[in-house]
């Protein structure tokens, strides 16, 4: 193995790091297995001919059953078509919105750790704006200004989220720069672009899974909230509206607890899955925040400590 010995003695090695293999724990396979029954879910929703309008007048309120799993509406529509229904557009909007975020911060993010001087205090600067900008006067202003839409929403929800992602991956950017294989490829006469994307790139794409089940999750809460709020505008049958109209409606007053109960939970299902998932793919990336590990290192230290 090539390498260098330090002044303190220590070798560093010039070569480039091979890929970590990733392996997920159960929690990250839960992850998984919950976001794909959500997604056939949506799927068939999609596809059955199901009817979210059909009214049934002698079944107003009414609680689940055998038949009806999750009751009726105030106008007597069946709950769980709802929820069905519903689970496209949230989740569209989740992944779609997800998708535009992290591909302007992992852009932006790029641009930002690899290059010096203003460009990237330019864009640091604009990553702090929108980390504090308050989400839903600035989504209310976007949203009256573009119209409303399930596209302008999406778009909307991606601007908000873009800054959390454009910071990870510039610092990991900046790093990998100062490491001496990109430094040994430099002083060998390869471009920036073969830097980035045989050197840099490699180290950055894995952060993309963590910061885009983040992504999902803070873009599925941020529509709900826009919807409940009566702020998106985009006319369709999402978890979000089904909160928005219990509420509006009266549902809780009368006992209604299964058409508020089950978008809610679905939502909080999903935050938790995308949560779980980014974890856990945080902790394979970087084994050091693994508890295991980090009672190694104290019973280490501990040790140690007694030794002396």
């Amino acid at each position: 193995m090539s390498g260098i010995i330090e002044p303190s003695g220590i070798a560093v090695s010039l070569a480039e790091p091979e890929p970590r293999r990733l392996r997920l724990d159960a929690k990250a396979i839960a992850a998984i297995v919950i976001l794909v029954v959500f997604a056939l879910v949506a799927l068939a929703g999609r596809f059955l001919p199901l009817d979210p309008g059909a009214i049934d007048v002698t079944k107003i309120f009414a609680p689940p059953s055998a038949s009806h799993w999750l009751g009726h509406d105030d106008a007597g529509r069946d709950v769980l078509i709802q929820l069905v229904i519903g689970a496209w557009p949230s989740l569209v909007v989740g992944l779609s919105a997800a998708a535009v975020a992290v591909l302007i911060g992992g852009t932006l993010g790029v641009l930002a750790g690899y290059s010096r001087g203003w460009l990237d205090l330019v864009l640091l600067r604009l990553m702090d704006y929108f980390i504090v900008v308050p989400a839903l006067p600035f989504a209310m202003v976007i949203t009256a200004i573009w119209g409303p839409g399930l596209g302008h929403l999406i778009i909307v929800i991606g601007i908000l989220l873009w800054s959390t992602t454009a910071r990870v991956v510039r610092a990991q950017v900046k790093s990998g720069r100062e490491r001496l294989y990109v430094q040994r490829a430099q002083a060998l006469g390869a471009g920036h672009l073969h830097i980035l994307l045989r050197h840099i790139l490699p180290q950055v794409i894995p952060l993309i899974g963590t910061t885009g089940s983040l992504a999902v999750a803070l873009a599925i809460l941020t529509q709900a909230a826009l919807e409940f709020f009566g702020l998106a505008g985009t006319g369709v049958l999402s978890w979000g509206t089904m909160i928005r109209f219990a509420f509006q409606r009266d549902a809780m007053l009368n006992d209604a607890w299964w058409f508020v109960v089950p978008p809610g939970l679905c939502i909080c299902i999903v935050i938790t899955a995308c949560y779980w998932l980014a974890q856990s793919l945080e902790k394979a990336l970087n084994p050091r925040l693994s508890t295991t590990d980090l009672r190694v290192r104290s019973f280490s230290l501990r040790s140690a400590r007694e030794g002396a």
